[in-house]
């Protein structure tokens, strides 16, 4: 029903910068929050950024994950429920795979929210 379609990822040297990207797709009613998540190899997924806009709870506006504050930028058009994740001044530590993340109602907006996952996109930082 729903699906969520990432790009962006590669490898890039240390400092420079990557643009991720993605689509969520499907029959949505109203998106909650869109972002990103990511994992590193042994790691656990931790949350990367976030835009809220949940009228339920009353939560709106951008969550980053301490690590990332200052150098990455998340964004997010409602209109063609996409969001960007922009980061600059990557580092090797910002190794991982990318997991697009979306809390969204469905269908006709009757039901509770679901949480919905990309693929995944991996970044690599190295020289």
């Amino acid at each position: 029903q729903v699906r969520l379609a990432e790009s962006g990822g590669g490898l890039v040297q240390p400092g420079g910068s990557l643009t991720l990207s993605c689509e969520a797709s499907g029959r949505i009613y109203r998106i909650n929050k869109m972002g990103w998540y990511r994992q590193a190899p042994g790691q656990q997924r931790e949350l990367v950024a976030v835009v809220n806009s949940d009228r339920r709870r009353n939560l709106y506006g951008t969550n980053y994950a301490d690590s990332v504050k200052g150098r990455f930028t998340i964004s997010r058009d409602n209109a063609k429920n996409t969001t960007t994740l922009q980061m600059n001044s990557l580092q090797p530590a910002d190794t991982a795979v990318y997991y697009c993340h979306s809390e969204l109602i469905v269908g006709m907006g009757w039901g509770p929210p679901y949480d919905f996952w990309g693929r995944g996109t991996q970044v690599t930082v190295s020289s």
